[in-house]
């Protein structure tokens, strides 16, 4: 049966609240199907608001992907803010599909894309708003299977309880499979019901489902095992790893905001994986092996994205871009094609060691020239030597002597707080860092304009990295070292106007620790926030410490584990993990004895990045059956023409 749109309800109300324009649907490129036409139909949901989750690429591919299939409908649907949660809750409006305005209760599927964990209490919002049960054990056949995706699916443990279904890696293959199980089983007159779906997904071995899973614990809190509870059912689930992604060039369509979004570019992912082996980054880790796209397929992406969208800025994307084989020629390939034209290139933030001026002239060659973004993460080389980030002093020095002499006047610096082994000095150091920066610039210059930015985030232990057993630095500790800091440069006169200073207090990463590496019983923290009131938790103005540190208290009262013991405890080898069920295809011991080089970094090797060297043991390509690809692959951009 056809599904009604909420619109002629909704529109009336719009103007009394706040951006009404992200609620109206009909960007450009976006599709809108017969409901009757399709037999499978996704939701597809970003956990936050539309300004940050339309230019989300993840969405935006299995948008494309899914609806390219004349049997498959799929529609987006974003986190209401409170002003029109409130609206909704009163005229009864339930969450609603931003294409055609269909409740989001009606579609078969409902895919969340987890990129932080800190939007977990969004998805509950609109699990309440849609009608659907919170609790996955209550929905009947007639709800959608609630599924989620993206790097915090790595341990989702957390929303254990809310979600029906799990996947790890790249989703473009696999929402075509879990939509061909499912168009199988409404064919057949869903037999068996909900569970029957779910078992035939998570029998595949590529669909983690948590209620055929079963957790009990120690005396002492941590875990005792984790087991199937029905045949069939495997005893680890794997990641899905995409290998070529020349022949999955998407978004063909790009969409085109009507608001105002986080990001005003045209982006294409040139690489996929990082094989860098900094110890702090789960992205790097989970998205093994590296998978470049060849130069032929970047300018065909380039310049579609360019002809659908009208946008005049294209990001060329990926953990560390400068790292792409072909880069060099692909910066004078593409500034080549544009010269004269509106359209600028840009790289996100780029590796001290990666970087190079002529590189950076290329993507400057319109005249657009942005500040430079480099991420030292660890202030003090003894601390880079501990998260394997092979960056001297003497590295960044001439890197950004070079930036400076060739007309760039901003750089902006990345770091991390709460790293393990951390002294107050090696915090201390970053300012040291950046008022050579400074002194480098003006010396090069000749000018007095020299800016520095330092940007600091608190240090965040995650699953599947050799640092998933360490101790979370405690907020307290975290906000004095940045104080510290912070005296300490402004406190200087010659160099203290010229760096900026951006950070966040400790207390949010707390709390994304808590969430990042905890089990199953901190559900009932994730759900008394947000029946208190939590929202859009990862929005500064939005986030309360105070409510997630009463309400763990609560919820976590007489089981033996607090928000210290998930947070501020350091992990042993032999405890059993949360989320060790489930596969990245790292293996477990080669992660830990990088843990404990990293702990000892004098006596320790530095473990280079493995498409220049022999193999690191890992663990990846054998267990995945994959492999690192990379360049040259001697083709061009074509067709090269001068635009």
């Amino acid at each position: 049966m056809s599904v009604e749109s909420v619109f002629p309800r909704l529109e009336p109300l719009l103007p009394t609240i706040s951006k009404p324009i992200q609620y109206v649907g009909g960007e450009l490129n976006s599709t809108v199907k017969e409901w009757d036409s399709a037999q499978v139909r996704w939701a597809l949901m970003y956990p936050d608001a539309y300004e940050v989750g339309l230019p989300n690429q993840g969405v935006q591919i299995l948008y494309e992907i899914l609806n390219e299939r004349d049997w498959i409908l799929a529609e987006r649907t974003y986190a209401v803010l409170p002003d029109m949660e409130q609206v909704m809750r009163t005229h009864g409006i339930p969450q609603f599909t931003v294409d055609s305005h269909r409740p989001v209760a009606a579609f078969d599927v409902l895919g969340l894309s987890f990129s932080t964990e800190l939007g977990y209490t969004n998805m509950l919002t609109a699990l309440d708003l849609a009608g659907v049960p919170i609790h996955s054990a209550d929905r009947t056949d007639e709800h959608p299977i609630v599924l989620a995706g993206g790097h915090s699916a790595f341990n989702p443990e957390p929303v254990a309880d809310f979600l029906d279904a799990a996947v790890l890696g790249d989703g473009e293959e696999i929402v075509l499979a879990i939509s061909d199980v499912v168009r199988e089983w409404k064919a057949e007159g869903r037999p068996g019901g909900r569970d029957e779906v779910l078992l035939r997904l998570a029998k595949s071995g590529g669909v983690y489902v948590p209620r055929f899973y079963d957790v009990t614990y120690l005396p002492d809190g941590r875990i005792e095992k984790v087991v199937p509870n029905r045949p069939g059912v495997p005893w680890k689930v794997a990641k899905h790893t995409l290998m070529d992604l020349d022949a999955w060039p998407y978004p063909k369509n790009p969409l085109v905001p009507l608001a105002e979004t986080v990001h005003e570019r045209f982006s294409v992912e040139i690489f996929r994986g990082c094989t860098r082996g900094c110890r702090f980054c789960q992205a790097g880790m989970i998205t093994r092996p590296v998978r470049e796209r060849s130069l032929q397929g970047i300018g065909e992406m380039v310049q579609n994205g360019l002809d659908k969208t009208g946008l005049d800025e294209v990001g060329l994307l990926s953990l560390s871009s400068a790292d792409h084989t072909e880069i060099g020629e692909l910066a004078t390939q593409l500034a080549d094609r544009y010269e004269g034209s509106n359209t600028s290139l840009s790289l996100p933030s780029t590796r001290v060691d990666a970087f190079n001026i002529t590189l950076a002239n290329e993507f400057s060659r319109n005249g657009r020239r942005s500040g430079l973004t480099f991420a030292p993460e660890g202030g003090s080389e003894r601390l880079r030597k501990v998260i394997n980030k092979m960056v001297t002093e003497e590295d960044l020095i001439r890197t950004v002597a070079a930036a400076y002499s060739h007309g760039w006047r901003q750089v902006k610096l990345y770091f991390m707080c709460g790293l393990p082994t951390e002294t107050d000095e090696d915090v201390l150091q970053i300012g040291e860092l950046a008022k050579k920066v400074i002194e480098t610039g003006r010396e090069v210059s000749g000018r007095k304009d020299i800016r520095c930015t330092v940007s600091i985030g608190g240090f965040v232990p995650k699953p599947h990295t050799p640092f998933q057993w360490a101790a979370q630095l405690d907020h307290e500790t975290t906000d004095e070292r940045l104080r510290k800091l912070r005296a300490s440069v402004q406190s200087d006169k010659k160099f203290g106007r010229a760096i900026g200073f951006r950070y966040h207090d400790g207390k949010p990463g707390t709390i994304e620790g808590l969430l990042s590496r905890g089990d199953r019983r901190v559900g009932k923290v994730v759900e008394a926030v947000w029946r208190d009131g939590g929202r859009f938790d990862g929005w500064s103005e939005h986030f309360s410490f105070d409510r997630w540190s009463e309400q763990a208290a609560l919820a976590l009262a007489g089981t033996g584990v607090d928000l210290d013991w998930y947070t501020t405890r350091e992990r042993e080898y032999g405890e059993v993990l949360p989320w060790d069920h489930l596969d990245s295809g790292l293996d477990r011991d080669w992660l830990w004895e990088d843990w404990q080089d990293a702990l000892d970094p004098d006596d320790s090797i530095e473990v280079e990045d493995c498409r220049w060297t022999p193999c690191y043991d890992c663990g990846v390509c054998p267990a995945m059956d994959t492999d690192i690809q990379i360049g040259p692959t001697g083709q061009k951009l074509l067709p090269l023409s001068v635009v």
